[in-house]
């Protein structure tokens, strides 16, 4: 078989050009995007694991609802350090070593919450637990992006939405192997089904880090940001196919050393400032909101709506492949043709609408009342799959270049993560005191992150924002496009 044609490589911008514009294919690269993607979904899975075991878990460890708020919360807690902390190790020392090392914690975290003999354990390993969740999401949004093309089909837009239809597949999973435990473990030892659940969580981590030496590569886009244009010719070659070759004339420039100081407050320069705060904007609207439908999804119907503990689990999984995961696969394609930012205003008004028929319908008095507040909640998990759920993940990823994605992708994970600990501490504290009431209060989320868009109509899905850092490079200063770009 005759060699490729060699592509000359003379800068860190040819190396992404390769990349934007589909040129460079090949096995491997795609074998590293459903890798990231498997990483999300181990990120859901964890998340979602002990949602349905929270009331045993009460039971067992005798938890005030102060409590049970404590244990929910500490994984968020944890993931606040790791997305802090892991956005800038992914951005200092490279993709592939962060991702590694977060399905280290995956798999510790998983078997030490499954063995947990007090709360107080508990609480130690769902931090742990949190911690690679934190670190995955930067390093996982990364590689998505920087493997994929700029426009068409497996664009950048696409692959960072695909991000929720990887998390609802999870999180049906996750539905699916407690709804098969539950026939196979007798009756009498339900209350210990969560540890089996959880502790299956260590599997899917075990068998990424056994494929991991076969596929996973360093981002080539990275490489060449840190000066490294022979390491990303040779990724290029191996994951792509591409028969690149730095040229003799090539320019050599290494990234500037800054510090983390430096390197967080560039996310509020100029050319920054408006993307962050919007991205920040939808994040937390949308997590607050999702935080407390999804994760509390188990409560919602077997205390709101009365239901016993089969159909709490098969309706919190149809929900889920329904309308949560149809609504993500959804979400890829349509994307790619309606941006994100309109995607997520409409997605925002579903999620309103659906909220107020909940906290109208309250505790339904009837069949049809009680169908009327399952659909309702199957709306809301619609278009967080297709809306908010997904593209504030693109946001978050699309609207920084490769030299500060991580740093970019970390900030917004760790303040959602702040939003998030507080919501699902909350939650069980106001739908113990307001019960369905507390659908009012969740309303008010999308609201604002609906606000938040009419005010910042930036676009980021089909935007080459890694020409930022050429221009950089040369010494120029990127301008913002945020206040004309729809």
């Amino acid at each position: 078989m005759s060699q490729p044609e060699p592509v000359l490589i003379r800068s860190a911008r040819d190396v992404t050009d390769l990349v934007n514009s589909g040129a460079a294919r090949g096995s491997h690269a795609t074998m590293i995007v459903i890798i990231a993607l498997g990483g999300i979904f181990i990120d859901a899975y964890d998340f979602s694991s002990l949602a349905y075991g929270m009331r045993d878990i009460t039971v067992q460890f005798g938890l005030s609802p102060v409590g049970a708020g404590i244990v929910n919360a500490s994984i968020m807690v944890g993931a606040v350090v790791g997305a802090l902390g892991g956005g800038y190790l992914v951005d200092k020392i490279g993709r592939y070593r962060v991702f590694m090392a977060d399905m280290l914690f995956f798999v510790i975290a998983a078997l030490g919450c499954a063995l947990a003999p007090n709360a107080e354990v508990l609480v130690v390993f769902r931090f742990l637990m949190g911690v690679g969740v934190g670190m995955d999401l930067p390093v996982a949004m990364a590689f998505l992006a920087e493997f994929s093309r700029l426009r068409g089909k497996g664009s950048k837009g696409s692959r960072t939405a695909s991000w929720s239809a990887a998390w609802f597949v999870a999180t049906s999973a996750c539905y699916l192997i407690i709804l098969g435990l539950y026939f196979l473990i007798p009756a009498e030892n339900h209350g210990v089904l969560w540890r089996f659940t959880v502790g299956f969580g260590a599997v899917p981590a075990l068998v990424v880090l056994l494929i991991r030496h076969r596929y996973m590569n360093e981002s080539p886009a990275w490489a060449a940001g840190q000066g490294d244009l022979e390491g990303a010719a040779a990724i290029l070659r191996k994951s792509y196919g591409v028969n690149a070759v730095v040229a003799p004339e090539a320019k050599i420039v290494k990234a500037p050393k800054r510090s983390i100081r430096a390197e967080f407050g560039r996310l509020f320069n100029r050319t920054y400032r408006r993307r962050t705060w919007l991205s920040l904007a939808v994040a937390l609207a949308q997590t607050f909101g999702y935080n407390a439908v999804a994760y509390g999804l188990p409560v919602i119907i077997a205390g709101f709506l009365a239901q016993g503990p089969l159909t709490t689990i098969s309706a919190s999984l149809v929900l889920n492949v329904c309308f949560a995961v149809t609504g993500g696969l959804l979400g890829i394609r349509w994307v790619r043709s309606q941006g994100a930012w309109k995607l997520t205003a409409l997605g925002f008004a579903v999620q309103f609408a659906a909220l107020v028929a909940l906290a109208l319908i309250g505790r339904p008095s009837g069949q049809e009342l009680a169908v009327a507040a399952l659909l309702a909640l199957g709306a809301f998990l619609f278009a967080q799959g297709w809306g908010p759920g997904a593209n504030y993940m693109t946001f978050a990823t699309l609207s920084y270049p490769t030299s500060l994605r991580g740093v970019g992708v970390g900030f917004n994970q760790g303040m959602l993560r702040i939003g998030s600990t507080a919501s699902l501490f909350l939650f069980p504290v106001l739908s113990a005191s307001l019960g369905t009431g507390v659908f009012w209060v969740i309303a008010l989320a999308p609201a604002l992150g609906l606000l938040a868009l009419l005010l910042v109509r930036w676009e980021p899905v089909g935007y080459d924002v890694d020409a930022e850092d050429s221009e950089t490079e040369k010494g120029g200063v990127p301008t913002d496009p945020a206040e004309t770009r729809r």
